[in-house]
């Protein structure tokens, strides 16, 4: 299991943080592979050393090799944003990110598009199969990749998030949109790329940095819009986020969507950085054009600054704080609750309801329990909390598969529970009590 650290002080799109990934996941070899589980043979992977500030990295190259003059233009390739076919480009975003393409197609009509906005216009050119997606057919492209069940679990969760972004920001309902831009080939290939490598890692646990998205304007299909660009913010909302000092569009909805779904917190814990890896971009700035991802070590994830919110109830029938509500707090973030009885004023028997929230689900577990109960107000505060290194384990065992949390002492020694649902499982299946089962299998799991 790991726990990432992402510092986007340069931007973020899909490519840095595909090369990123695969630096700590060691995964360079792995990747160059990827078109082919993928069933995408118009779709090349290079790895090149490339130098930025100073610092030398690795750059995780896509090629398009429906695009005849790919090879010619690979030094202006930028992944997940927009580009003009076949025409000058006068793009307000000068940044690392942007598709640059000179192509030498002839066309009878002019337009620009962006950021897989492009959904329910023609185009007369042919720019290969996969000009044209709905998101069904990605879904199907990555159901029927030679990757693990839960990389395509997290490919699908990225594409869904641009998906209901771009839905929201052109108003059009999800299932007609047209992704082209990011249904290209490279755009495919960095978002499973960095799928197959957050599964490689086996990420339980993400902190990063405000984002840097850039300022300006950046020119597009549906006219000159402002950076970041409406589906990049929206995907962005909530997260802190800062223009820098250049110019350009800095952040890719790709990008975005990644570390949407990573649900990094921003409130970052003492570090102790276990392995650090950048992933470049294309461009040159003042600052390095990179993005830096450190895994932590296990110490690392120890301490966490959250906060314990609470309300008093003496009105509230135990039916609505029953399951329902505490599956919905801890959908919303919340690490823990709990319920004390107390005594409140004319003598009546109430509820104390303390919730364990981080920083980032604080504000929208907040809401949620004054929409869902009958308080009027609530109050919050910061809390340290320290917790032991944790690893999830599935053993096998002659009575089948036993789901085991490893927890690892300060002195380094090794405790092992096992799953409730694992022992109610076998339970069954042999027919005897937990207590039973659990006395049968704590001694297998305690020689391992």
């Amino acid at each position: 299991m790991s726990v990432l650290y992402i510092e986007p002080f340069a931007g973020l799109a899909g490519d840095m943080l595909l090369s990123a990934l695969c630096g700590l996941a060691d995964g360079y070899d792995e990747i160059v592979e990827l078109p082919d589980k993928l069933n995408l043979p118009d779709g090349k992977v290079e790895v090149n050393t490339v130098n930025k500030n100073g610092i030398v990295c690795k750059h995780v190259k896509i090629i398009d090799l429906n695009d005849a003059t790919q090879s010619e233009n690979q030094d202006a390739h930028q992944h997940d944003h927009s580009h003009e076919h076949g025409h000058s480009h006068d793009h307000s975003h000068d940044h690392s990110h942007s598709h640059e393409h000179s192509h030498s197609h002839s066309h009878s009509h002019s337009h620009e598009h962006t950021h897989s906005h492009s959904h329910e216009h023609s185009h007369s050119h042919d720019h290969g199969h996969h000009a044209h997606r709905h998101l069904s057919h990605i879904n199907e492209i990555i159901d029927q990749a030679e990757i693990s069940d839960k990389a395509k679990e997290i490919a699908k969760s990225i594409f869904l998030i641009i998906g209901k972004s771009e839905s929201k920001v052109h108003d059009i309902p999800l299932e007609t949109i047209h992704f082209h831009e990011v249904s290209a080939v490279d755009s495919i290939l960095d978002i499973v790329g960095c799928a197959v490598m957050l599964d490689k890692l086996k990420v339980e646990k993400t902190y990063s940095d405000p984002v840097c998205v850039g300022s300006g304007t950046v020119k597009t299909q549906h006219g000159i819009l402002p950076v970041p660009a409406p589906a990049t913010s929206d995907i962005l909302r909530g997260f802190p986020t800062f223009k820098g000092n250049e110019m350009g569009e800095r952040t890719t909805p790709t990008g975005a969507a990644i570390l949407r779904y990573l649900n990094p917190e921003f409130s970052v814990p003492t570090l102790q950085v276990e392995q650090s890896s950048y992933g470049p971009g294309t461009k040159d700035f003042a600052v390095a054009n990179v993005v830096r991802v450190s895994r932590l070590a296990t110490s690392a994830r120890q301490q966490a600054e959250m906060y314990v919110i609470e309300t008093q109830l003496d009105d509230a029938s135990s039916e609505i704080l029953g399951s329902d509500f505490q599956q919905q707090l801890f959908a919303l973030g919340a690490s823990d609750f709990y319920y004390t009885p107390i005594q409140m004023k004319k003598g009546r028997p109430g509820l104390k309801i303390s919730v364990l929230a981080s920083p980032s689900s604080l504000e929208k577990a907040c809401e949620f329990i004054l929409e869902h109960t009958p308080t009027i107000g609530l109050r919050y505060y910061k809390v340290g909390k320290r917790m032991l290194g944790r690893n999830a384990l599935e053993i096998e065992t002659e009575y089948g598969t036993v789901k085991v949390k490893e927890s690892i002492k300060p002195s380094g020694r090794r405790q092992r529970k096992i799953e409730y649902d694992s022992l109610r499982e076998i339970s069954k299946k042999l027919n005897t009590s937990i207590l039973e089962t659990q006395e049968l299998l704590q001694p297998i799991i305690k020689k391992l």
